[in-house]
């Protein structure tokens, strides 16, 4: 790393490690943030997008179905992000057959186990440091990464740098192992201190510190951002991991690296926290309109099931496809507690309804999908 790549300033927070190369350590936190009319600006956009999504949110009989949806598009996003190929169909695919695993599906599905671990409401864990690695530990599990110590803190050095970069030509070398407590440890009470910057400013902050420290091995990045949508929901902000973040970042991603890596060459905090309001504000709006259509197309698909006199199980099923928009007889079965032959009857209801279509007839179980509830959470933008 060049230590002449850091302004005057930040020189400072270089060290020299023992291994003698050059690593930054980051200052603990809070920063020093002026907070300029366009950063004020940005801010109120944000608060109030958030606040609009928070509260269709709590309006909402069931947010689970439209979180769980939300998150899928996470999860196939942020690790998009960090160089993992796998749709959301194939994601969907896995979860209903999970003996088609495959390396790439494996590091989605993980994710989203760990969105689940660390929002359970029976959790034991309050935020914290172990909290954050039980979900790196599940993120890792049974995955290319499991060479990267699931679950602990690293032990060796880590840096980040084109392909092919060594530790002298990288663009960014985080603390080195001797001086990573001194950085943890001042960032987990952070994330407890009543701290006077505003809740959306302080993420921002927590989330580039995160990533300055690179604490693990692998699976920073996705520890991150699932660190943000964490936050928004355990602070209040949020009543239910309703934000997608990575399909804002995921285009942007040369310009997210470039903003965090300005806070530690340059002390660019504004610079920084100006695209992580937008990337919230963007998505929060995006999420609403997302969400607002979920739930509307649920609405609908349960009125249309509804006026055929239809049993209960189809309104069982139809929720079922907002949790999992694919579906097969034996899934059908266990959501309904019912016979295979009485499963089949009432998904070919559906499919008659329209709002089943089979994709696959000749292989064994035969799949179906609800398009249009893929549609909404899949398509890059809503028309």
């Amino acid at each position: 790393m060049d230590r002449d790549a850091f302004s005057t300033r930040q020189k400072r927070y270089v060290v020299r490690a023992e291994g003698g190369y050059s690593a930054f350590v980051p200052p603990p936190l809070p920063p020093e943030i002026p907070l300029s009319a366009d950063l004020v600006r940005k801010l109120s956009d944000a608060d109030r997008a958030i606040g609009e999504l928070a509260g269709l949110g709590r309006s909402l009989p069931n947010p689970h179905l439209l979180s769980r949806a939300l998150m899928r598009r996470e999860a196939v996003l942020s690790s998009r992000i960090e160089g993992t190929q796998a749709s959301l169909s194939d994601l969907v695919l896995f979860e209903l057959e999970p003996e088609r695993d495959s390396a790439d599906v494996r590091e989605v599905y993980n994710y989203l186990q760990a969105v689940d671990h660390v929002l359970a409401p029976d959790r034991r864990l309050p935020v914290s440091l172990s909290l954050l690695r039980e979900a790196h530990r599940i993120l890792l599990a049974g995955t290319r990464g499991s060479h990267a110590e699931p679950g602990e803190f690293r032990r060796t050095q880590n840096w980040i740098g084109s392909p092919g970069a060594v530790i002298d030509t990288a663009k960014y070398v985080p603390p080195p192992p001797e001086r990573l407590w001194e950085c943890l440890d001042p960032f987990e009470k952070f994330l407890h201190a009543d701290g006077e910057l505003p809740p959306l400013i302080t993420i921002g902050a927590i989330h580039y510190q995160f990533e300055a420290i690179h604490p693990f091995i692998d699976g920073n990045g996705r520890v991150g951002r699932l660190l943000v949508v964490l936050l928004m929901v355990e602070w209040g902000l949020l009543p239910a991991p309703l934000l997608d973040l990575s399909a804002y970042i995921e285009p942007r991603r040369d310009a997210y690296y470039q903003g965090l890596l300005n806070v530690s060459r340059d002390g660019d905090w504004a610079g920084w926290l100006s695209f992580f309001l937008d990337v919230v504000a963007n998505q929060a709006r995006d999420a609403l309109a997302r969400a607002q259509a979920l739930h509307d197309l649920r609405k609908q698909m349960r009125r249309d099931v509804a006026s055929s006199r239809a049993s209960g199980s189809l309104m069982q099923l139809v929720d079922a496809l907002f949790d999992v928009p694919m579906l097969t007889i034996p899934r059908a079965r266990d959501v309904l507690g019912i016979t295979h032959r009485a499963a089949t009857l009432n998904v070919e209801k559906l499919v008659d309804f329209g709002l089943l279509r089979e994709i696959r007839h000749g292989g064994r179980p035969r799949l179906f999908v609800a398009r249009e509830v893929m549609r909404v959470v899949e398509s890059d933008r809503l028309s």
